[in-house]
């Protein structure tokens, strides 16, 4: 039976520590689905098609040989709903400090009661990484800095085309 894990996340923009975490969880399970939180409220820096574009090329990395070890969709609602609907029986989530930590145990433990047949899963950031979030990502570069310490490089030229310098 195919091992499907669920990483959620706005992913606006991906950073390298999704990346990070996309890695680890990739050899956790058989298959990886990164999934886009849609919002209908918020107003990020990337549409979700823009965003979903560049989950696949991110995917592309690591579905060679004819094997799709990532997957990609969008979903609306709630995470472990999705998760449920995609098959997967773990949930991964990204832990960079103890404040993510005391808020993904609440999150965990809900989705433990609405989602019971889904395991969540934490995989602390690389500490080289640890300090990256898309916000902070977000924030620099629409001040005009420099963000490639942060982004992939795929990433980087569409935050550059993006932002004004």
């Amino acid at each position: 039976m195919e091992r499907i894990a669920f990483y959620p996340g706005t992913f606006d923009p991906i950073t390298n520590g999704h990346v990070d975490i996309l890695e680890r969880a990739v050899m956790l399970a058989d298959r990886v689905v990164m999934a886009i939180g849609v919002h209908p409220g918020k107003t990020p820096m990337f549409s979700g098609e823009e965003r979903l574009e560049m989950l696949g090329q991110l995917a592309g990395r690591f579905n060679e040989g004819g094997r799709e070890r990532v997957t990609i969709q969008a979903f609306q609602g709630l995470a472990v709903d999705a998760a449920v609907a995609a098959g997967a029986s773990v949930l991964v989530r990204g832990l960079r400090d103890s404040s993510d930590f005391d808020y993904e145990m609440q999150m965990a433990g809900m989705n433990q009661t609405l989602g019971p047949s889904v395991a969540t899963v934490f995989l602390p950031s690389s500490p080289s990484v640890r300090h990256i979030t898309a916000t902070l990502v977000r924030q620099i570069a629409a001040a005009g800095r420099d963000v490639a310490p942060f982004v992939p490089d795929f990433v980087l030229e569409k935050v550059e085309a993006r932002t004004v310098r």
